[in-house]
């Protein structure tokens, strides 16, 4: 077992939000559902958890009611190797959910994703104040990020 598994907090929709996020994913899977039992304060036999795993990471959806809805405070960011990736990646996050700036899209579950290129973060941490300057401005003009332009800014 992981030493952290996430928990995401659903209202009645863990089992759906699981298997979106497990096709979504090439590696996904769905690794075990839960129930209610009798006296739970939820139907008997209704979706209580589902373990899955995209990535070799472990997440547990939990059907926790209406309470705790998911907001930006917390977000997770997917790494892509080339912009083919990056736009599948964004296109199907994307459906039924809504774009965000710089590389952040909410789905249709309201939780956040950060799409970025894999070389981003060594844009960013290169040393070069300058060309760190000219990528942070590029990607606060977009809402999807463009590799091509972003190697572009960093370039000068």
């Amino acid at each position: 077992m992981q030493p952290i598994i996430p928990c995401l907090w659903f209202d009645g929709q863990a089992e759906e939000a699981a298997r979106f996020y497990v096709s979504i994913f090439r590696d996904g899977r769905i690794l075990g559902v839960t129930h209610f039992p009798e006296g739970a304060p939820c139907p008997a036999g209704s979706v209580m958890t589902v373990h899955f795993t995209v990535f070799g990471q472990t997440f547990m959806a939990l059907n926790g009611g209406p309470d705790f809805p998911f907001t930006q405070a917390v977000s997770f960011m997917a790494a892509c190797a080339t912009q083919a990736e990056l736009d599948t990646l964004w296109e199907r996050l994307g459906d039924g959910g809504e774009p965000q700036s710089c590389g952040w899209i909410k789905d249709r579950y309201g939780l956040s994703w950060q799409v970025v290129p894999a070389t981003l973060e060594g844009m960013l941490t290169s040393g070069n104040s300058e060309a760190v300057q000219h990528v942070v401005q590029a990607v606060w003009q977009m809402s999807k990020l463009d590799i091509a332009e972003l190697e572009r800014a960093f370039k000068g």
